[in-house]
């Protein structure tokens, strides 16, 4: 078994999430703009936007860097699908390059013979 993570959520995490679900709104109450104005002020952006899903988030910014229909994008086999998933979404298509073994991250290496050579 290859480790990844472990939960950490304490009490305070328990708490408001039973404070949420006391209320009369789940996904977009109060709490969800105090989350995306703190996730802003924590990125020094103007502006975060709170999803429901790592796998929406995923979309988003596949969307938002302007991914479309025949790109490729290169990126790992080694991850949970909704990474394929998002690309393939907006018709792209994922390029696999492999994992280092040390740190289980996309090997660089591995990523320059993957990219697609065009004359334009």
């Amino acid at each position: 078994m290859i480790p990844l993570s472990s939960p950490d959520i304490t009490n305070a995490e328990r708490k408001a999430v039973l404070e949420v679900l006391k209320g009369r709104t789940l996904s977009l109450g109060p709490r969800l703009k105090e989350f995306e104005e703190r996730m802003a002020k924590f990125a020094k952006r103007k502006y975060a936007v709170g999803v429901n899903s790592g796998t929406s988030a995923l979309h988003l910014i596949v969307r938002a860097l302007g991914i479309q229909e025949g790109d490729e994008v290169i990126t790992t086999p080694f991850s949970f699908i909704a990474s394929s998933n998002c690309i393939l979404y907006e018709k792209a298509k994922p390029v696999f390059a492999d994992i280092e073994e040390k740190t289980l991250n996309i090997d660089p290496k591995k990523i320059e013979e993957k990219i697609t050579r065009t004359n334009k």
